[in-house]
């Protein structure tokens, strides 16, 4: 595992500014599923965060999703295989569809539930040829065919999903034999520190505690996910992404400019201002930096899986090696 340190904008821009939070359909729910997100609240959390002050305070953090993107990037070049279309499932703005070349694809089809996200830099220049499509993720198999891709990824948005392994199904469908799903997603150890800052809080003012922040899908499940909703040849890794912040209230800010405030259904809409203070307290007492700062950890599970095709490759039987390992050692 390896661990990045990334300045946040407040490190590197001269100004600061001050708190400020949010929490709060065109959509249908999927039926059947168990509803965890409010994922019309959280379309409104993103056009919101693309809408105000022109997207500028959008476009400032995107610092965590960009550098995602380059990592998700180097593992795409390491697939020695030029798709004419790459589907971005959960797109936003195009942060990965941007690092695309010619060299890799001749097209990407952006996908994303947030209109206003999705547009926010059609007037930049991407590489490849770009077409946008908004539509919810949860309903893929609704705007792709089945069989009918070679390649898609998503970078940062599967852990808004209120069924992940039916949306692991979905895009395993959506897949041509031998198609490639490649994935970035929040793990389960994201933004703990600012977790246990908010519960330690709220107990000590308010005498409980309620979720602040998304629970997220523990890296160990994964590789399980992928392999019940179909893929083959897999691999997950896990890695980190640390930001400085000066303290809480830019934290809190920057995930409002994101849209990942919270979202959970049945969530307090607010929360009193000296219980904030006291979380400000204790974040930075249990986990601020010796120069005043406060980390925020970002874990990130990538993973790739392979729709099953007769041509892949497969390993050998057992019992049918002609080497003995004995003669090799």
């Amino acid at each position: 595992m390896s661990l990045l340190q990334v300045v946040a904008r407040h490190a590197i821009r001269p100004w600061t500014r001050a708190f400020a939070s949010e929490s709060p359909s065109s959509f249908p729910p999927a039926s059947g599923v168990y509803k965890v997100f409010d994922r019309a609240a959280k379309r409104k959390q993103r056009d919101r965060a693309v809408s105000r002050d022109a997207g500028v305070g959008s476009r400032t953090v995107d610092y965590v999703r960009d550098e995602v993107a380059d990592r998700m990037m180097e593992r795409l070049l390491d697939i020695k295989r030029k798709f004419n279309t790459i589907v971005d499932l959960g797109s936003g703005p195009g942060h990965f569809s941007k690092l695309l070349e010619p060299e890799k694809t001749r097209k990407v089809l952006m996908i994303d539930s947030s209109k206003t996200t999705l547009n926010r830099d059609r007037d930049e220049e991407f590489e490849v040829e770009v077409e946008r499509v908004h539509a919810d993720e949860e309903n893929l198999l609704d705007v792709l065919p089945r069989n009918s891709q070679e390649a898609i990824v998503s970078c940062l948005s599967l852990h808004w999903v209120n069924d992940l392994p039916g949306v692991l199904v979905q895009i395993k469908e959506a897949l041509k034999p031998d198609g490639l799903f490649l994935g970035a997603m929040f793990g389960g150890d994201t933004l703990f520190e600012l977790r246990t800052a908010l519960q330690l809080a709220e107990v000590d003012r308010e005498g409980g505690i309620s979720p602040h922040i998304s629970p997220m899908t523990d890296t160990k499940d994964i590789s399980n996910l992928l392999s019940r909703a179909g893929f083959t040849l897999l691999t997950v890794d896990i890695d980190e992404v640390r930001v400085g912040y000066p303290s809480m209230w830019e934290l809190l800010e920057d995930l409002r400019d994101m849209g990942e405030s919270n979202a959970i259904v049945g969530r307090r809409h607010f929360l009193h201002r000296d219980t904030l203070a006291a979380a400000s307290a204790i974040y930075k007492e249990l986990h601020g930096d010796k120069d005043g700062s406060v980390p925020a950890t970002f874990q990130i599970i990538y993973m790739i899986g392979w729709k099953p095709s007769p041509n892949q490759p497969k390993p050998l039987e057992r019992g049918s090696a002609q080497t003995n390992l004995k003669d090799v050692l």
